[in-house]
């Protein structure tokens, strides 16, 4: 298989490396083929992008897929880690963070501080006390239930992220249902921004008329990959699989949350 940086840019035809192309929901084969772009800016719109690489036929493409990281650096969304200065409550809250297995999540003081800037000190203060209650009694992932998913959506920098945003943190998106509502009026198909990695996908905005769950579950095995792939966008096609061949698996997370 050719090294990501060799592919051709649009819309491929094989998966990324490691991952599956085809997948089966509910008795239906999909193909979710990765679209390789050029490396994403602030400089760029994310319209503009889709548009570029991931214009298809309507009549049989089922979903196009957006990278909630893609839309939020094109809206300024993404900062370097050195131009962020963490407060003293930030510096605190994050000795009780743990750190997950893939990735780094609110790890550091400094995307601990974009947290704090995005939805309010009080809710992130809550939602760390009710976590600190109930860990010792085996209950996690309530403190991202709380402070809520434009806290949860935050990327802090991983070696494997490609430059420069392997030294940067991002926040979620701005308005993301409505950066779907307009893909979807200008491709002519259904559209979901998405925040998937290798624990599973969460969906942070959609079109009208998608179900958030069947998104969430068709990318949980996370087919647009963790690192340098260069594919920030996904079109999912129903295929007529061969009858009598063996279905493809249903998508599966790679890692368990802790």
């Amino acid at each position: 298989m050719p090294e990501p940086a060799d592919r051709p840019m649009g819309i491929l035809d094989v998966a990324n490396p490691d991952r599956a192309l085809y997948a089966t929901l509910d008795g239906q084969v999909y193909a979710r083929h990765p679209v390789r772009t050029h490396l994403v800016t602030d400089a760029d719109d994310a319209i503009d992008v889709v548009r570029r690489y991931a214009r298809s036929n309507p009549d049989d493409t089922a979903l196009v897929a957006v990278s909630e990281r893609m839309v939020a650096i094109t809206q300024g969304r993404s900062h370097p880690m050195t131009s962020i200065r963490p407060g003293r409550l930030a510096r605190f809250l994050v000795r009780f963070v743990t750190r997950p297995g893939y990735g780094i999540g609110l790890g550091t003081a400094e995307t601990m501080q974009l947290a704090i800037s995005e939805v309010g000190a009080p809710r992130i203060l809550f939602a760390a006390a009710v976590s600190a209650l109930t860990k010792p009694f085996g209950v996690h992932g309530l403190f991202y239930r709380i402070a809520g998913r434009q806290a949860a959506a935050i990327d802090g920098p991983t070696s494997y992220t490609i430059a420069p945003y392997n030294r940067s943190a991002t926040l979620g998106p701005r308005d993301p249902n409505g950066v779907a509502a307009r893909l979807a009026a200008e491709l002519g198909s259904p559209v979901a921004v998405i925040d998937a990695n290798d624990a599973g996908c969460n969906v942070l905005g959609v079109s009208r008329g998608l179900d958030r769950r069947w998104v969430e579950r068709l990318f949980a095995d996370n087919p647009l990959g963790q690192a340098g792939e260069q594919t920030p966008i996904c079109v999912v096609r129903s295929v007529a699989w061969p009858p009598g061949d063996p279905l493809p698996p249903e998508p599966a997370r790679r890692l368990t949350p802790p």
